[in-house]
């Protein structure tokens, strides 16, 4: 929550951090090292003259994957922030989230 005392410039260079539980960094963390670790697959299979097919096929499944870890940080960001903020009266965070969806659509 802000201090009611703090300017806008204040504002928004608090708004650069995001503070997360442990738990919520844990969760994006392991759905990252997820990641990367079919981006690596993903690599050797392509050293290995895997067939297109099954390359792309693997892509897919990290396109779907860096969705669903977005999906997740919204959730975050909305059950957090956006709730602390409605609470305290700053009706423009539901502009900001909205223009975040609309981003990742």
């Amino acid at each position: 929550m802000m201090d009611e005392h703090i300017d806008q410039n204040q504002q928004e260079y608090v708004r650069a951090y995001t503070h997360r539980s442990d738990e919520d960094k844990h969760v994006l963390q392991a759905r990252i090292n997820r990641i990367i670790g079919q981006l690596n697959g993903i690599k050797k299979m392509i050293d290995d003259d895997r067939s297109n097919d099954d390359v792309l096929v693997q892509f897919s499944a990290v396109d779907r994957s860096m969705l669903s870890t977005v999906n997740a940080m919204l959730k975050m960001y909305i059950r957090s922030q956006l709730a602390d903020d409605l609470k305290n009266g700053k009706e423009e965070a539901i502009d900001e989230i909205v223009e975040l969806f609309r981003r990742f659509q």
